[in-house]
């Protein structure tokens, strides 16, 4: 055996960097646009039989002075062809033979445009006037047609237009995610959902998506249905059909279907709710059709449609107060492939939206997304596992503390934790700092809320001092009302849009009480109450506020049912079923009330800061002098002036699922002299 395989190794080719397995180059179409163009070349210049050489009036005289033309043929009365005698070619061979387009001995030789037919022939008869009779040449008249040119100049036209047509129908029908080709212009139909299967992985697993607790053991048990179905059904149980992951942007839902995609072993489709309508009337039912019958041909397999309330929304309720056709006529094959007569089996939609109020009812219905799987904002816990999952790959200072970046950060995303972690290295390079420590988070932070600071705006003193107060008087009413947000810091250096900024850190609630409420605009008009006590007079700076306090005030009592006068209804329509109708879904008298009702609770709770701040009028001015002065102050400035908040606790998550109560740490440990200055 060992000396057959010698043998056959010995009698093996050298085949140099020839692979076995490898692919021939495909053929190219542009290939033959190249052979084309250099077969017109060929023409022009290395014509057969060679063309006549240019000259010009002064040789074509010298050459008649010397007798040395046989005669002379006008072409198209535009261009004289010169025949030299066979006596005489060798005396011009010089200029003849030059190249491959010589001419042949023939004839013509030479060429020349000579203008006015008739002043050329003067200009012949001149000079041949004293030659004799038998040395006198002759001129020739002829018209030559240039078939060629005359096909091309018909023809050419049209090879444009068929090539402009072909290249923009190229470039649609690869958006119709049909492969190459001009002839895909029929397949704009075919369904644009990417597949991954075995041959096209996706990397992120379940391991890369922190939080989530609740929703991803949904999600995993969807995977599981397909990988042990047995396990399910068995019992007589069927496998869900469809889920919904609803949540608000940025918590993670396109993660958790990647998630999906490279945990399960199935084939895993992928699009957008926007990728099924297009221009073409009919192509978005199509699309679902084509989708749909792939899918099952690779049955079990995951298909997942992200912002589904692109082709979701509820008929007959269209922004524009008009039906779009197309739309409805996509979500109606879509309703019909998921639950019609022919049934998918082993085919399992999952679809995400922020917007499921807006969403069809006949979609929303068991059969079709048998489940809804919310994805929340994270809570205190859950921010602090998706900091760790963003900070891997960002070198970090020792100083830094996960657990305190998750409560600097209530109300953010995973996107907005994500940013903030990419800010705080952007802004650590900045400063040429070799690890990214606790005060470039805090930075990022404040740049992701508040935007980037302008220290160089033009603000004239007397503003300054006006929006000192202005701060201050929040920063005083939040620190002295019981159930205000605790105070973070507060800025004087103009951010974004805004010339003054606090930063508070709010209590993750729950629910919220009517006295809450209360304290949070007494807080927010503390700075419009501290420039009428100061300064006798109010500002435009407190727009912001207003517009806060107004909406919470009309919310309390239209929506939350906290007035007495109106009594314990709600007007809000959680369902979104009357985002588009006309009419209140109360009378006039009902909307003088609330108007009433509003107006009262904010003049009641504007008076109240009033009274807070004059009550506290020395420590205010400690306040704002001491903000005019450093610019940015902390919470630990507020406790030096006013002391300490008897009745804050800060809640912290406990790993075992309990909670504990414990006084509240200084969010800032930065000692005076090293505040920045603007």
């Amino acid at each position: 055996m060992a000396e057959n395989n010698n043998n056959k190794n010995k009698q093996k080719p050298n085949l140099g960097n020839f692979k076995p397995g490898g692919k021939s180059p495909k053929f190219n179409p542009y290939w033959i646009y190249g052979i084309v163009i250099v077969v017109f070349l060929a023409i022009q210049y290395f014509s057969f039989g060679g063309g006549p050489v240019k000259t010009n009036w002064s040789e074509v005289k010298t050459m008649l002075s010397q007798y040395d033309i046989d005669r002379i043929s006008v072409v198209n009365n535009k261009e004289a062809q010169i025949y030299l005698k066979e006596t005489s070619y060798d005396k011009y061979a010089d200029k003849l033979n030059k190249g491959f387009t010589s001419p042949s001995k023939f004839g013509p030789h030479f060429s020349y445009e000579i203008g006015p037919v008739d002043i050329f022939v003067e200009d012949i008869r001149e000079v041949q006037k004293n030659f004799p009779e038998s040395e006198k040449v002759s001129i020739e008249y002829e018209t030559v047609t240039n078939y060629f040119g005359e096909v091309i100049g018909w023809i050419l036209p049209f090879i444009i237009i068929i090539a402009i047509w072909w290249w923009i129908f190229r470039r649609m029908s690869k958006g119709a995610g049909g492969g190459g080709g001009a002839g895909n212009i029929f397949n704009v139909g075919k369904s644009q959902a990417k597949v991954f299967d075995k041959d096209s992985r996706v990397s992120t697993n379940f391991k890369d998506v922190a939080g989530l607790a609740e929703a991803k053991q949904e999600v995993e048990e969807i995977v599981e249905f397909l990988k042990s179905p047995s396990k399910y059904t068995k019992l007589g149980g069927k496998i869900p059909k469809g889920a919904l992951l609803v949540g608000p942007p940025g918590t993670g839902k396109t993660l958790l279907a990647k998630a999906v995609a490279g945990e399960a072993d199935v084939p895993f489709f992928s699009m957008s709710g926007s990728d099924f309508v297009e221009m073409f009337v009919g192509v978005g039912a199509s699309r679902v059709r084509d989708l749909f019958k792939q899918a099952k041909e690779k049955a079990p397999c995951i298909v997942f449609i992200d912002e589904i309330d692109a082709i979701g929304r509820a008929r007959g309720r269209n922004p524009n107060m008009g039906s779009n056709d197309e739309r409805e006529n996509t979500l109606n094959q879509l309703l019909t492939e998921m639950d019609g007569f022919d049934t998918n089996s082993g085919v399992i939609i999952l679809a995400a939206t922020n917007r499921a109020d807006i969403l069809d009812r006949a979609l929303m219905r068991a059969g079709r997304f048998d489940r809804q799987i919310h994805v929340e904002l994270p809570d205190l816990n859950e921010r602090k596992e998706i900091f760790q999952v963003h900070l891997r790959p960002i070198k970090l200072s020792k100083e830094v503390d996960v657990s305190f970046l998750a409560k600097q950060t209530p109300g953010f995303s995973g996107a907005d934790i994500a940013n903030v972690c990419n800010e705080s290295a952007l802004i650590a390079a900045r400063k040429d700092h070799s690890e990214v420590t606790r005060q470039d988070f805090l930075d990022a932070v404040d740049r992701i809320i508040g935007g980037l600071e302008k220290k160089n705006k033009i603000i004239s003193k007397d503003e300054k001092r006006r929006i000192a107060y202005h701060e201050a008087g929040h920063a005083t009413i939040s620190w002295l009302l019981e159930h205000a947000h605790p105070l973070v810091k507060v800025t004087i250096v103009p951010r974004g849009k805004a010339l003054g900024a606090a930063w508070y850190l709010p209590e993750e609630r729950s629910i919220t009480t009517k006295e809450q409420l209360l304290d949070e605009m007494c807080s927010a008009l503390g700075g419009r109450a501290a420039e009428e006590l100061k300064f006798g007079t109010i500002s435009t700076g407190a727009q912001n506020d207003l517009e806060k306090v107004t909406k919470q005030a009309y919310a309390m009592i239209s929506i939350f049912g906290m007035s007495n006068s109106v009594g314990n209804v709600s007007y809000y329509d959680s369902s979104g079923q009357s985002d588009f109708s006309f009419s209140k879904p109360y009378s006039e008298k009902t909307a003088e009330l609330i108007d009433k009702e509003s107006k009262q609770i904010i003049d009641d709770q504007y008076a109240r800061a009033l009274k807070v701040l004059s009550d506290n009028m020395e420590g205010h001015k400690k306040l704002a002098e001491k903000l005019l002065d450093k610019e940015v102050i902390f919470g630990e400035d507020l406790e030096e002036i006013f002391g300490k908040r008897p009745w804050h606790k800060e809640m912290l998550g406990d790993p075992n699922g309990e909670t504990e109560t414990k006084p509240e740490e200084p969010v800032e440990n930065k000692k005076e002299n090293e505040t920045p200055k603007a």
